[in-house]
């Protein structure tokens, strides 16, 4: 029998494997919530015990998140209550955040209102090496730890559209898209030159993982958040770029999208991805239907809709998880068992172990 290493490998490399694998990423909240209401464990800190080491996961993430702000380290606390904290961070960006409760920030304001205030006040800061930016010894550690346990390790980070969310703010970048795709085009090379650097520092001085996983929201609830043409031009030469770089390593390369991200999967495709994660179901996507199209481009991860574990209806949620696995299992398709969203507070410690007791019975190929 593979280990989980093993497993998921043969799963990303188009190789046979005796079962699918397993993974998923419960909010922090949540963790909370089960521990404080349902017995989940906690460690000798106090934080809940990691979700990787509860459920038996195939996969960890071991590092990779370094700091991408122009100006590293900025954390500028400008109003602050018991329920709430509003920070510009190192883009210019002003965002609230809520203490008690994981969400998407709320957008108050941005800086890098043009091209000219890019290139003036922030550009530069991207372009120099900066060792401060990267955790080489935490993620070395925390690399050869999870190795030891024969866990499927990642490093990860957002990379271009969610950096630019993050430092132009939606209304700015969606215009600049359209009117100045040049400056688009800029920032998305920046970037991709500072990944390659910052990553190539990482793998080589703190460890190879076994693979990497890269996250961008391309998609809401209705499809897309910009067009198939706009997305092929503007942002697939630099996916397309990053993925052959990190293939260099031998390493293979996930991309995170929520939304309706149907229109997008022959970009995804052509742009190298090895993986897909988590292909949300109240989007429009289909996990099924997408690996009967591409189950020989690409390993889907997810796809459970969160909703059916949220329903707390064991009937409903052992159909769905059959109805997956079963699918997945003649098509030939190699599938990583998950949620086709992070875990909200909504879904019960119980009902979770219980679509991870079905998958168990039901995931072996």
């Amino acid at each position: 029998m593979k280990n989980a290493c093993e497993t998921i490998d043969a799963l990303m490399r188009k190789q046979p494997a005796e079962r699918m694998g397993l993974f998923d990423s419960p909010w922090e909240d949540t963790l909370e919530k089960w521990a404080d209401r349902e017995n989940y464990p906690r460690q000798e800190s106090g934080k809940p015990m990691a979700a990787v080491d509860y459920f038996g996961f195939d996969m960890v993430s071991c590092g990779g998140w370094f700091d991408t702000m122009p100006l590293r380290g900025v954390h500028e606390v400008l109003r602050e209550t018991q329920e709430w904290t509003v920070y510009r961070n190192g883009a210019g960006a002003v965002f609230k955040t809520w203490k008690h409760k994981s969400g998407t920030p709320e957008h108050i304001e941005f800086s890098m209102a043009s091209r000219e205030i890019w290139e003036k006040d922030y550009r530069p800061h991207l372009l120099d090496i900066d060792r401060g930016r990267i955790d080489v010894a935490g993620a070395r550690k925390e690399l050869q730890r999870r190795k030891k346990e024969g866990l499927w390790t990642f490093y990860g980070h957002l990379f271009i559209w969610e950096q630019l969310r993050c430092s132009l703010g939606d209304i700015c970048m969606y215009e600049s898209l359209a009117l100045d795709p040049a400056w688009i085009h800029d920032f998305n090379r920046v970037y991709t030159d500072f990944f390659k650097t910052y990553y190539t520092m990482l793998i080589e001085e703190a460890g190879r993982p076994d693979g990497i996983w890269l996250y961008d929201d391309l998609g809401y609830n209705k499809g897309l958040i910009c067009s198939p043409t706009m997305l092929a031009d503007l942002f697939c030469p630099y996916y397309h770029e990053l993925v052959e770089f990190f293939h260099g390593y031998d390493l293979p390369v996930v991309l995170h999208s929520c939304g309706g991200i149907t229109e997008a999967l022959p970009l995804i495709v052509e742009c190298g991805f090895d993986g897909l994660n988590p292909m949300e179901v109240k989007a429009g996507c289909d996990v099924v239907r997408f690996a009967q199209e591409y189950g020989d481009k690409l390993t889907f991860i997810g796809g459970l809709d969160a909703r059916v574990l949220e329903s707390g209806d064991r009937d409903l949620i052992r159909r769905e998880i059959i109805r997956i696995l079963d699918g997945m299992r003649s098509l030939g398709a190699r599938y990583i068992f998950g949620s086709d969203h992070s875990l909200s507070t909504i879904v019960r410690l119980a009902d979770f172990r219980y679509a991870i007791e079905v998958f168990k019975e039901h995931g072996a190929y």
